[in-house]
């Protein structure tokens, strides 16, 4: 049904569109997966259903991958869920084994991207019933066990890290209350009654700081010829990949399918893991392919978990999610149980677009990469202002706001700041990240409970989660401990 439902469409053109549309607007950064979607639900209004909700779907999943693509080049996460890829993919850069990042984050982002539909289609309606059961207590939970991930983050320094925790919670908190509805730091600014947007924070922190601390620095060393071929892992390479690309599965998974946690959790949860797991901890950092693999794998996971709960209850599990909800209501369509009965050629059709988007995606991916080598060997004065230039660009088209730009120089500003207090940037952006949402819930369970704190015990999801958070910060911090006792005997 699904091929039948593909092919008396448009809907494979649209699939390849789709792909090359969000590979581009993944790449450019400021244009994150939903709205690189949303720049093209107005477009939809006069096209077949399968053929729209195919389109939408195939952006999901380039922009997802096309992140990777300048976080690996030129330190600039393209979306939230690349910020993880960053940390080694650049470092691999760096090192002259560009080719083989970008072959790594392709490859995995494929396996990822095709294990996330295998769990949308054959685990659809049980894990729409986990997600069903998270309640408010629960969703604060959860964030609590992303947050619990910054003790592994902190770089050697659990306060430092703690201080960058708080300074991204912070900015969290500008912004409209999401209770009270009162504004908050807006300073009379009209721009931040929304708060301030994740992939803002992001951009500053590490493209801007990286061209302020370039401009300060000799030009960089060159790719070698060798690392200008894209490259796929060999053999002995891939066994060492698989453990991480299994933790990337799992946790992508479990973070899709629950509303509200999306790619960018579980690319920080899996890196966090995959580090925690590795035959290999001291190389992630310095340019470790796990730590490439295992983030690409978790975020192209959650472009077909994600899709879970939104068609089976009709509640999206991600930004990206809300807005390909939108593409069905456009068509009078509504997910939910009865989309099954009512509009199988829909789901189907849906099912085999998301296969062929996958399979687009690394064709379109060998393409567009070689370019982008060539692309980092230019001269450091121009590549450094055509980044600037496509920094701005980005972020300005997302509202035509010259403040965004403001405040992408500003925290660019900071960032620099905290390169030379030796602050991590990663715990600031969970901190960012998962702000709004622990804050939200924690005080939606209050008033539940009517300030009665209990509420998150009683819960059973929330206790489990807490009890987990626990025991994973417990474990992080006895074994830096016993690391640094080894570290002082042996000196």
């Amino acid at each position: 049904m699904a091929w039948h439902a593909l092919t008396q469409s448009w809907a494979i053109p649209a699939a390849l569109f789709g792909v090359i549309w969000g590979i581009f607007g993944g790449a450019l950064p400021g244009i994150s997966p939903s709205i690189a979607m949303a720049l093209l639900l107005p477009f939809t209004y006069g096209m077949q259903p399968v053929v729209a909700v195919v389109m939408l779907a195939a952006v999901y999943v380039g922009a997802e991958y096309g992140g990777s693509i300048p976080a690996i080049l030129i330190r600039t996460p393209g979306t939230n869920a690349a910020a993880a890829t960053t940390i080694d993919g650049y470092e691999m850069n760096r090192q002259g084994r560009a080719g083989l990042a970008l072959g790594i984050s392709l490859s995995c982002g494929l396996i990822g991207g095709l294990f996330g539909l295998l769990m949308l289609i054959v685990m659809t309606e049980p894990l729409a019933r986990v997600a069903l059961a998270f309640t408010p207590p629960a969703y604060f939970a959860l964030g609590v066990l992303g947050l619990s991930v910054i003790a592994s983050l902190s770089g050697g320094s659990l306060l430092k890290g703690l201080i960058a925790g708080v300074v991204g919670f912070m900015v969290a908190t500008v912004g409209t209350d999401p209770v009270s509805g009162v504004p908050r730091f807006t300073f009379g600014e009209p721009d931040l009654l929304t708060g301030i947007r994740p992939i803002l924070v992001m951009v500053g922190l590490f493209a801007v700081s990286e061209m302020l601390i370039q401009v300060t620095e000799p030009d960089w060393t060159k790719t070698e010829q060798s690392g200008m071929r894209l490259e796929f892992p060999d053999w002995k390479l891939w066994k060492r990949l698989v453990p991480g690309q299994a933790i990337g599965c799992a946790i992508g998974t479990f973070e899709g399918v629950t509303p509200g946690a999306g790619g960018t959790v579980a690319a920080f949860m899996t890196y966090n893991e995959a580090k925690r797991w590795s035959k290999h901890p001291e190389e992630f950092g310095k340019g470790s392919p796990e730590g490439v693999a295992a983030p690409e794998c978790a975020n192209n996971v959650v472009t077909g978990s994600a899709l879970v709960p939104l068609l089976s209850l009709g509640i999206p599990g991600s930004n990206s999610a809300a807005v390909l909800l939108g593409g069905f209501l456009i068509h009078g369509l509504s997910p939910g149980p009865m989309l099954f009965e009512r509009t199988p050629d829909v789901v189907y059709g849906l099912y085999g677009g998301l296969l062929v988007a996958n399979a687009l995606m690394f064709i379109v991916g060998l393409i567009i990469l070689p370019p982008c080598l060539w692309l980092v060997n230019r001269p450091k004065p121009y590549l450094i202002a055509f980044i600037l230039a496509l920094i701005f660009a980005g972020v300005f088209s997302i509202h035509q706001s010259m403040f965004d730009i403001g405040l992408v120089l500003g925290f660019g500003l900071l960032g620099y700041a905290m390169r030379h207090l030796d602050l991590p940037f990663l715990p600031m952006v969970l901190g960012v990240v998962l702000g709004h949402m622990v804050e939200s819930n924690y005080r939606r369970s209050l008033v539940l409970s009517g300030g009665d704190h209990t509420i998150f015990l009683q819960d059973p999801v929330s206790l489990g989660l807490l009890i987990a958070s626990i025991a994973l910060m417990s474990y992080t911090i006895v074994r830096e401990r016993r690391a640094a006792k080894q570290t002082a005997g042996v000196t």
